[in-house]
């Protein structure tokens, strides 16, 4: 079955974008990461996000790009380790630049918050409790 994972997203200013995600910890494999596009390490040897230039996203498809800041286009979903590590990872995200499209959602065994990233694309984080 399947190994690894690799999210490919759209993003108007690589450089800018590698610097906001650089804000809330993440690294980029050098030997994935050209002008064209960076390879964000989420998990390593597991799950990765290709941020690719508008440029570079188009020669992949035929369809129009979405413009996240105007229409969803996915909502991409990491687990955390605590509560701590969410509201973390929004504030970090949010003194990046990026903004909150919502308030932080309580349910008692799970916890979610999410950010938006400079291009718009969401990111929900969150905690579930395991008995």
């Amino acid at each position: 079955m399947n190994k690894q994972i690799f999210i490919n997203l759209a993003v108007k200013d690589l450089d800018k974008s590698k610097a906001f995600f650089q804000a809330l910890g993440y690294q980029f494999n050098p030997q994935f990461t050209n002008e064209h596009g960076a390879c964000m390490v989420v998990q390593e040897g597991s799950i990765h996000v290709m941020l690719l230039t508008e440029a570079f996203f188009q020669t992949f498809t035929s369809k129009t790009i979405v413009d996240a800041r105007q229409s969803t286009e996915v909502l991409v979903c990491f687990s955390c380790d605590s509560r701590e590590e969410v509201d973390t990872l929004v504030a970090k995200a949010v003194a990046a630049g990026g903004r909150i499209p919502r308030p932080p959602q309580d349910h008692g065994f799970m916890y979610g918050h999410a950010f938006e990233d400079l291009d718009g694309h969401v990111w929900e984080l969150v905690y579930m409790a395991v008995p």
